[in-house]
C-alpha cells in the first residue's frame, strides 16, 4: 500500500476549542483553478465555515479562499459556496445528526493528498462555557506540567 503524499494547507484551531468532535469524515471539494492556485500559497481561512446539506448536497460555507494575486478577470469570489464530494450514504447520515438539537458540521482543516484538494470536517456539537473553561484549565495544567519536567 503506498503512502499517502499529505501537505496541510490551513487548520481550523478554533473548532477544537468551541466544538466537541463526534466523528470526521474527508470530502472532496469542487474548486476552480485560481482556488487552487490561491490554495498553494496558504490564503485560506475557516474559521467561520460550515457546512450545510442542501437538497442531497454538502456545500462548504462561509470560507474564505482569497483571491489569487495573478489571476484576471475571471478569478473567483472568495467567498462562494463550495460542493463538497462525499459519499451518498455519508450525506444522509450527517443530515440525520445535524436535525438533531445541537449538531452541525465544522471544517477542520484544508490539505492537498495526492496533489488534490481535501477538506477534513467533522460533525460536531458546541461546547458550553463551562466545557471551554475546562478545556483552558486541563491546556494550562498540560503546560504547567510539561515546564516543571524540564
Amino acid at each position: 500500500m503506498e503512502q499517502a503524499n499529505i501537505k496541510i494547507i490551513v487548520r481550523n484551531r478554533k473548532a477544537h476549542f468551541e466544538y466537541e468532535i463526534i466523528q470526521s469524515f474527508e470530502a472532496g471539494i469542487v474548486l476552480h483553478g485560481t482556488e487552487v492556485k490561491s490554495l498553494r500559497a496558504g490564503k485560506c481561512n475557516l474559521t467561520d465555515g460550515f457546512v450545510e446539506i442542501v437538497s442531497g448536497e454538502a456545500w462548504l460555507k462561509s470560507v474564505h479562499i482569497s483571491e489569487y494575486t495573478q489571476g484576471n478577470i475571471n478569478n473567483h469570489d472568495p467567498f462562494r459556496d463550495r460542493k463538497l464530494l462525499l459519499n451518498g450514504i455519508e450525506i444522509k447520515k450527517l443530515n440525520q445528526k445535524v436535525k438533531e438539537k445541537g449538531y452541525t458540521i465544522v471544517p477542520l482543516s484544508l490539505y492537498f493528498k495526492n496533489g488534490k484538494v481535501k477538506v477534513e470536517i467533522a460533525l460536531a456539537k458546541g461546547k458550553k462555557l463551562y466545557d471551554k473553561r475546562e478545556t483552558i484549565a486541563k491546556r494550562d495544567l498540560e503546560r504547567d506540567r510539561k515546564r516543571n519536567n524540564y
